[in-house]
């Protein structure tokens, strides 16, 4: 059977572990360290740091494909093993704009996709203009390695936009800025592709943010007006179409502003995007009949994509995030006793990581019954559970009550 090297050691490798073990997979983990989430439950996991060359060329030698939890490996090693007939998916060319925040925009923008004005900033004078250029309606940008809110700054004057450049670019941190959007909500459209070319997309969700960090997603989004049925077939469209001019291979999120424009009309902003399964995808584990992680699997080795059917008209997935003061006393497995005996439709997926203030720990997947329509009241209905559920696995306290 085939073997797939998974470079990361997070919760998306350990799902991907967990996805091809039922698909007859092995999979080999690069892992920082034994016990991160992934090299739990991983049999053939190599310890060692992705920013060294010889340990991913060695872990990489004899995989069938070799695919990524992350994406910040060096280009420069994987054209490296691609040189040397290592089956790389995604490949470079498509992960640098994934991995840099300004080739990225510019990608977009010369293929037409919706971009907000955008600027590389390499000087104090360099923000200044950006900010006297949109009236203040900036949003500054690192562009490596930002996530979660991280590596992203909303200066509220110029002072205060010159001030901060200078000590980024001091730090050594690369800066992009673009235009702040009107936002109306966040959105996330997501498609798996193979090399071969074949194309499934999953409906496109909304993504409910606090602090930065995604805490719900509702699958599909809600389109209460034509408007916003309007800018979600563009989404899901649009998510195709990067897909195949990037030369994406595996899942592709496509993250997404729906705003409304000078004319108030809505309209849909491209914002990032990860060529990897994604968080705004786990919900597909439990809510259509092909889960991000089988098919991200199938997808990097060229095989027959799975169906992305819905198997509930609604499923919200809810991030279970460490509690900002303190882990509570309750063990967590009675956490989860708990949130069963009230809510038994509940499908808690644990990560195997210890408290951290804000941390990803898990997430709860919850879906209406079958039958049971995706009205307005039944869909707030499941937000709201979810979000009971999520919310006593952190604090063992149920908001609610």
């Amino acid at each position: 059977m085939p073997l797939v090297t998974v470079i990361g050691d997070g919760q998306l490798a350990r799902m991907m572990q967990q996805a091809g073990i039922e698909l007859g997979l092995t999979v080999r983990l690069l892992a920082g360290s034994g016990a991160a989430s992934a090299a739990q439950a991983t049999a053939d996991v190599w310890l060692g740091e992705y920013t060294d060359e010889d340990v991913v060329r060695a872990v990489s030698e004899g995989a069938d494909a070799v695919t990524f939890d992350h994406e910040h490996v060096p280009n420069e090693y994987l054209e490296g093993l691609i040189a040397d007939g290592v089956n790389v998916q995604p490949q470079p060319s498509a992960l640098i704009n994934a991995q840099d925040k300004l080739v990225m925009r510019r990608r977009m923008r010369e293929m037409g996709a919706p971009v907000p004005p955008f600027a590389e900033i390499l000087s104090v004078s360099d923000g200044e203009g950006f900010w006297d250029a949109t009236d203040g309606a900036v949003c500054l940008k690192a562009r490596r390695g930002g996530y979660d809110g991280k590596g992203v700054w909303f200066p509220e004057s110029r002072e205060q936009t010159a001030s901060l450049v200078a000590e980024l670019l001091e730090q050594g941190v690369p800066l992009m800025a673009e235009k702040k959007v009107r936002l109306v909500r966040e959105l996330s459209a997501m498609v798996a592709r193979t090399p071969s070319g074949e194309i499934a997309s999953w409906p496109v969700v909304e993504s409910v943010q606090a602090d930065g960090i995604c805490y719900l997603a509702v699958a599909p989004a809600p389109a209460e007006t034509a408007g916003q049925a309007r800018v979600i077939a563009q989404a899901h469209t649009l998510a195709r179409e990067v897909a195949e001019e990037l030369g994406v291979t595996g899942v592709l999120a496509v993250e997404l502003f729906e705003a409304v424009d000078e004319a108030g009309q809505p309209e849909i902003i491209v914002n990032e995007l990860a060529m990897r399964p994604h968080n705004t995808g786990h919900w597909t584990q439990d809510g259509c009949v092909t889960g991000q992680f089988e098919q991200h699997l199938r997808a990097v080795l060229d095989r027959p994509l799975g169906s992305t059917a819905l198997s509930s008209t609604t499923t919200v997935m809810a991030n279970i995030l460490g509690d900002p003061d303190a882990d509570p006393a309750m063990p967590m497995a009675e956490r989860m006793d708990e949130v069963w005996r009230r809510f038994p439709t509940a499908k808690i997926h644990l990560y195997g990581k210890e408290w951290r203030p804000r941390r990803k720990i898990g997430h709860v997947n919850m879906s209406l019954p079958c039958g049971a329509a995706a009205t307005a009241e039944n869909v707030e209905k499941l937000r709201i559970s979810a979000r009971l559920a999520s919310d006593f696995l952190v604090t063992a306290t149920w908001k609610d009550q």
